[in-house]
């Protein structure tokens, strides 16, 4: 018998929040559960059953009829093209994402594709 649930992944979570309340709420309930690249964007490393705990505690704070919540399964070995400052916190590692600046993308130092 194969042990899948136990098994992390990545995911992306993105919110769009109406209510600054609401808002606030979801973003500390969030850095709980995964890394900030922005805001309203974490990475989260997740088994099934972190996902629906994850989904479950964020459904029972958000407003369904207002507000907007993603969950994103990212595969292992996807690169990230980002331009500007590269995402999440300086020397921060997600477990086997790429980060690779955009080749026009003059924010970052030539050595910094990735972590």
């Amino acid at each position: 018998m194969t042990m899948s649930h136990s098994r992390s992944n990545n995911y992306l979570v993105c919110y769009d929040i109406r209510d600054p309340k609401r808002l606030r709420r979801i973003h500390k309930t969030m850095c709980g559960w995964g890394m900030p690249l922005q805001y309203s964007v974490f990475h989260c490393d997740l088994t099934d059953q972190g996902k629906q705990g994850l989904i479950e505690e964020l459904s029972a704070i958000i407003d369904h009829r207002e507000d907007g919540v993603r969950v994103y399964a990212l595969k292992a070995g996807t690169t990230i093209t980002y331009l500007g400052k590269r995402p999440g916190p300086a020397g921060a590692f997600l477990n086997n994402l790429t980060f690779t600046p955009d080749e026009n993308n003059s924010q970052e130092p030539s050595d910094a594709k990735n972590p």
